[in-house]
C-alpha cells in the first residue's frame, strides 16, 4: 500500500555551522518498509520488536517485520537445516537447500532490494550504511548460526554481507535486531521529533555534543550558560565545537573519514 506523504528526509547539508552529510529524499508516494528475517531461533527476536520505536513503527504502518522459522523449509520431517562440513572441522553448517527454498519462496512474494547475511566477516555496519538501507523498501535478513551458512548461498543469493563488529556471537539474531532498529528509527514518522535522528552521533562523522535537561543547577553542577541564553546561533556553534572536541578525544578515527 502506498501512503501519500509530502516529506523530505534531510541529513542536512546546512546544519549550523557545518554538517558534512548528504540529502535523502523519500518521494511524495512513500512505500512502508518490509523486512523479512530468516532464523532458526525466532524467539530471540520477539522482544526487540515489541517495544519502543520498533513497536511504534509497526503500529503506524511504517514498518512491517516478519520473522520466519527456517525449519519450515527443512530437508526432512525432523527439521534438519544443518550438517557437517565437507573436509572436516568443528561445528555444523547451515545447508543450502533450506535457505535456497526459503529465499526463493519469499522472493515470489516481493522483490528484495537487498538480501543481507549477518556475518562477522561482512562489511562493518555504520550510520552511513543505516542511512542507505533506510531508503530501501524490501529487505531480507539471513541470521547465520552454528559455523555459518554454505558458501554457495553467499555466492548466488546474498547481495550484501554485514558485520556489527569484530567479534563473534552465537548467531545472527542480535545483529539483525540491531540492524532493524538502526534502520527503522530513520523512517519518516517513527520518531516523535523528526529532526532528532539528524543530530545523532555519526551522522556527520562527529559524536553528538553533551546534552542537559532540568534542573539547571544540580548539586552545584550547572548547565553551560550558552544553552540558557536563547541565542540559537551561539548554541549551534557551541554544540558543533563540543562535537569536535568529543570526537577528537574519543574517536579521532572518525575525523579522518570526514570531508
Amino acid at each position: 500500500m502506498l501512503m501519500k506523504m509530502s516529506y523530505c528526509w534531510f541529513l542536512f547539508q546546512c546544519r549550523p555551522p557545518v554538517l558534512r552529510g548528504f540529502l535523502f529524499i523519500r518521494s511524495n508516494y512513500l512505500c512502508p518498509m518490509h523486512i523479512d528475517i530468516l532464523t532458526v531461533l525466532p524467539e530471540l527476536l520477539e522482544s526487540p520488536f515489541q517495544h519502543s520505536m520498533m513497536k511504534r513503527a509497526q503500529e503506524k504502518g511504517l514498518l512491517t517485520i516478519q520473522v520466519h522459522q527456517l525449519r519450515k523449509w527443512a530437508v526432512n520431517e525432523y527439521g534438519m537445516v544443518d550438517d557437517y562440513q565437507f573436509g572436516g572441522g568443528a561445528g555444523m553448517l547451515m545447508m543450502c537447500e533450506p535457505l535456497a527454498k526459503a529465499i526463493e519462496e519469499l522472493s515470489v512474494q516481493r522483490k528484495f532490494d537487498e538480501i543481507i547475511f549477518l556475518t562477522p566477516d561482512g562489511e562493518l555496519f555504520n550510520q552511513k550504511a543505516a542511512n542507505s538501507l533506510s531508503l530501501k523498501e524490501n529487505l531480507l535478513l539471513i541470521c547465520g548460526h552454528y559455523k555459518g551458512i554454505d558458501e554457495r548461498i553467499r555466492e548466488h543469493f546474498v547481495t550484501k554481507e554485514i558485520s556489527i563488529g569484530d567479534y563473534v556471537l552465537s548467531g545472527g539474531e542480535l545483529p539483525a535486531a540491531i540492524l532493524v532498529d538502526a534502520i527503522g528509527r530513520l523512517l519518516p514518522g517513527v520518531l516523535n521529533n523528526e529532526t532528532s535522528a539528524l543530530f545523532d552521533s555519526f551522522q556527520d562523522n562527529l559524536l553528538a555534543p553533551p546534552v542537559y535537561t532540568r534542573p539547571e543547577d544540580f548539586r552545584g553542577w550547572k548547565v553551560p550558560d550558552v544553552l540558557m541564553g536563547g541565542n540559537h546561533k551561539l548554541i549551534e556553534e557551541w554544540r558543533h565545537e563540543q562535537s569536535l572536541i568529543r570526537t577528537k578525544e574519543r574517536r579521532p578515527d572518525l575525523l579522518n573519514g570526514a570531508d
